[in-house]
Formats: structure tokens, C-alpha cells, sequence
């Protein structure tokens, strides 16, 4: 099957890293959260994709290692203008915070506390109200019935008994069976191709040099035993071998730079202090460690080599698998598999909105009615979700003060 012509829609490269730097700037609550500003942004306001493709996409990235949020925003790019769109949502979602991150290593001596905690803390109660309102719609749109319910609920069950990235892969498998042995979906006109610009030969090349550098940069860092190979082996590895998003990869990053010398403890934890502080996805957390390493490369040139390299898994993984899982859920028994897994699905949200989202940020009643408000003025009043995360940010400063 040739890949869909990028005729179908006009957008170029700028005009979708313009919409990806909006979201960079204002995306706060991690990964999850970042899921649902996507789903606001994509599906219900601008349209450039159905529920249905969406959810898709949401499962394809949560088979696949590294930063969910940041590939299904490269899928989106990509099936928008091509390898320019994929390279122009990664750059606009990605480099606020790496920005950010790169300028508190330089002086991390003279910032101390930038923001006060209670600013910090009402940027994680915003994020309550954006998975809550991505639960409810996914949930209107994937959970129509008894089974689908069920499987939601039962994948909630075990997510938050099981909280680890293991456990996701295994929900997602076992609710795809599940999918195979419930549902028997019919060739109704349902299915909306991706307009994947990427063809089948493209695919096995990125996933082909996906598995040389894996194994080819342990081998090159033994050769050339110089900092800068064993650095790009290390964050390579990082981006290319951790399942669950930004916060599972640090104690990884940490075993890596910290017990090699590379960077202080010290510094480590402030940088993810920081990390928790920014819009965008986790893992610009690499930049603020590349810029803060102890010699060369270091500053801006060690802050971006390191960014570059842990999100380099991602863009090979995305574009490579694209093309076949395109052909794959247009078949009858992907698309049943895909009721199960798009249920689950809505269940991994539901289980993430749980912990860590609300147990991290609902700690007293005024923290629930300022999420409870939030959540009014995305799904009621309809809200910018920016002006929403300024007013929760001061919002949690006012709190803080009582």
C-alpha cells in the first residue's frame, strides 16, 4: 500500500510549529495532561483528526517506548506536512521548556526558587481538571457499552494496584484480546486513514538505523572512550528503552550521569525541580542535564546535543511504525482489538487522573474547589486552557497564602 499523498491538507511546517509552540508554552501536568490539551486542541477545536484516529494514535505510542505525549505530537506534525510538520510539532512542543531548563543550569546558582510552591502547586491542580475533562470525553466516545465499560474499569483496577509501565503494556495487551474476542466490528465506512506521508520503505529504514544505533553506540563508546560517544550512548539508551514517559526515565538518567560524575546530585535534583515547573514534555529534563554537565559538552552545546539525542528513539520509532500500523487498524481484528485497547485506554487516563495526578495535587479542600473551578471553566465556560493555567497558577499562589 503507497503512502497517502501530503496534497490532502496545506498546512507547511510553520503553521504547525506555531500551534506546537502555543502548546509548549502553556502544556503543564505532564504527560497524561499533555494527552489532553492535545485531544482540545486537535480533535474538538481545530478537527485535524477523529476521536477515533486520536485514540489511535494514543495506543500506537503507548506500545512503543519513550515520551507518549512528544510522539503522539511528531504522528500529528507528520501526518499534517510531512517530516517538516513531524520536526515542527517537536520543536515548538519541546524547546520552551529545554530553553528554560538550559538558562536555570547556567545560573542555577544566582535563580534559587524562581516561583513561590504555591504557584507550583496550582500548576498541578490544573492538570486535575485537564485529564478529568479528557476522561469524560474519551469516555463518551470509547465506552458506549456493558464490555467497553467493563474493560475500562477493570484496566483502572489494575493500573492503580499496579502503577508501572509494565503494568500499561500488559492492560494494553490484555484489553487488545479482550477486543478479539468480544467485538466484532463491521466494514461500516468508520475507518479515517492517517494521511501518513511516509512509505513502507521509509519505515523499515528508520526502524533499521532505530536498532543500529541501539546496538552500534555501546560498541562506538568502547572504541572511543571520550565523553561525548558515551554521553550520546547513554541518552540514546535512555530515550530508546523506557516505557511510561519522563518521570520513569530519571532514576534511569541518574544512574547514568550522576554515579559517572557527569552531574552533582545536587544538581539532579534541582534540575527536576525544575523539570516540574515548565510546560512541555518530562524529558527536557536531558537539556538542563547536558548543560549542567561537569566538562565538555556542557552549556548550550551539551543542553542541546542531549535533548537531540534522547528524542532521536522517538522520531525513528514514530516514522518507522506509522506505515504498517496504518494498514494494521484498517483490518477488521486490529479494529476490535483497537475497541478493547481505545477502552483501556480511557482507563490508563482514569487511573493516571488518581494517582499521581490528584494525589500529588488535591491535598486540601481548597485545593479541590480551585480544580473543581478549573474544570467549570474548560468544559462549561470554555476557556482558553492557558488563561485556565495562569488562573490556577495564581490561584494556588492565593491559596498558599491562607
Amino acid at each position: 500500500m503507497s503512502a497517502t499523498p501530503a496534497v490532502r491538507h496545506a498546512d507547511n511546517g510553520w503553521s504547525v510549529f506555531k500551534v506546537f509552540l502555543r502548546l509548549g508554552l502553556t502544556s503543564f501536568g505532564g504527560p497524561i495532561a499533555h494527552l489532553g490539551y492535545f485531544r482540545t486542541e486537535f480533535v474538538s477545536r481545530r478537527q485535524w483528526l477523529s476521536e477515533r484516529s486520536f485514540a489511535d494514535l494514543v495506543a500506537l505510542c503507548q506500545f512503543l517506548p519513550g515520551p507518549s505525549s512528544s510522539q503522539v505530537g511528531i504522528a500529528l506534525g507528520l501526518s499534517r506536512a510531512g517530516y517538516r510538520g513531524a520536526l515542527a510539532a517537536w520543536a515548538g512542543f519541546t524547546l520552551p521548556s529545554a530553553i528554560l531548563l538550559i538558562l536555570f543550569a547556567l545560573g542555577i546558582t544566582r535563580w534559587g526558587e524562581l516561583l513561590p510552591s504555591g504557584l507550583l502547586h496550582g500548576l498541578k491542580v490544573v492538570a486535575v481538571a485537564v485529564v478529568a475533562q479528557a476522561v469524560w470525553g474519551m469516555a463518551r466516545s470509547f465506552c458506549t457499552d456493558v464490555p467497553r465499560v467493563a474493560i475500562m474499569a477493570l484496566a483502572t483496577g489494575i493500573l492503580v494496584a499496579w502503577p508501572s509501565s509494565l503494568g500499561q503494556v500488559a492492560v494494553i495487551i490484555g484489553a487488545g484480546l479482550l477486543g478479539l474476542l468480544l467485538f466484532k466490528p463491521s466494514r461500516d465506512g468508520e475507518h479515517e486513514p492517517l494521511p501518513i506521508t511516509v512509505g513502507h520503505g521509509a519505515g523499515l529504514l528508520m526502524l533499521g538505523l532505530f536498532f543500529a544505533l541501539l546496538l552500534g553506540l555501546p560498541v562506538l563508546a568502547q572504541l572511543w572512550p571520550s565523553q561525548t560517544p558515551q554521553l550520546i550512548d547513554a541518552f540514546y539508551r535512555a530515550g530508546s528503552l523506557v516505557f511510561g514517559g519522563g518521570h520513569v526515565v530519571l532514576p534511569l538518567l541518574q544512574s547514568e550521569v550522576v554515579h559517572t560524575g557527569w552531574v552533582s546530585n545536587e544538581a539532579f535534583l534541582a534540575g527536576y525541580g525544575a523539570t516540574q515547573a515548565v510546560p512541555g514534555p518530562l524529558f527536557t529534563f536531558s537539556a538542563f542535564l547536558g548543560a549542567s554537565m561537569n566538562s565538555a559538552p556542557s552549556g548550550w552545546l551539551g543542553g542541546l546535543l542531549c535533548l537531540v539525542v534522547v528524542f532521536a528513539p522517538s522520531f525513528l520509532l514514530v516514522i518507522g511504525v506509522l506505515p504498517f500500523w496504518e494498514r494494521l487498524r484498517a483490518s477488521l481484528r486490529t479494529q476490535a482489538a483497537l475497541i478493547g485497547v481505545n477502552a483501556a485506554v480511557v482507563g490508563l487516563l482514569l487511573a493516571a487522573l488518581y494517582r499521581p495526578v490528584w494525589t500529588s495535587a488535591i491535598l486540601t479542600f481548597g485545593d479541590f474547589a480551585l480544580a473543581l473551578l478549573a474544570l467549570v471553566a474548560l468544559m462549561r465556560w470554555k476557556l482558553p486552557p492557558w488563561l485556565v493555567v495562569l488562573g490556577c497558577g495564581l490561584g494556588g499562589w492565593g491559596l498558599s497564602g491562607l
